[in-house]
């Protein structure tokens, strides 16, 4: 709750308040802000893959279904304020605590970049790697955009855009 209400730099000490433990115990099962902010979003990654298992096994609009997930991921991504950073800022770290949040993007967006790719709607030199990026840049742009306006989703659509194949 602590996240939600003052993103990723929340007070430990006032999170382990709230959960009603000293801080010790907290540190004791987080050693680090990241292993903290990485098992409260656990269960939306579970969502997320589960979101896009059943956006690849359905019949339609392969980047219609691609671009669904991208924007769910986004919204996941921009839950706390400061999660994108930390998500964008393990993506290329083996070992880091928010890393395998990464991997598990990576392997959900796989099937569904494949469908696009075959159905030729989309470029086939776009990567999950790349997808990973764009996610994290819209989600920092959603936490920071203004209350009245979420400024990723023009982002995603110039994005969508320039994945289509090029002509000739």
């Amino acid at each position: 709750m602590a996240f939600a209400n003052r993103g990723t730099g929340a007070s430990l000490e006032d999170i382990a308040k709230a959960a009603g433990v000293a801080i010790g115990t907290l540190y004791g099962h987080f050693p680090t802000r990241e292993t903290l902010v990485e098992a409260s979003v656990r269960e939306q990654l579970d969502q997320l893959d589960q979101a896009a298992t059943t956006l690849t096994e359905e019949d339609g609009d392969a980047l219609g279904a691609l671009t669904a997930w991208v924007r769910l991921a986004v919204e996941h991504c921009s839950t706390y304020r400061g999660l994108a950073s930390f998500l964008a800022g393990s993506a290329h770290t083996a070992g880091a605590p928010l890393h395998h949040t990464g991997v598990i993007v990576h392997k959900a967006v796989a099937p569904l970049l494949a469908k696009a790719k075959e159905a030729g709607r989309i470029r086939t030199d776009v990567t999950a790697e790349e997808l990973y990026a764009v996610i994290t840049a819209a989600a920092w742009t959603r936490e920071n955009s203004p209350e009245q306006v979420d400024h990723s989703v023009r982002l995603l659509a110039f994005v969508t855009e320039g994945m289509a194949p090029q002509a000739g």
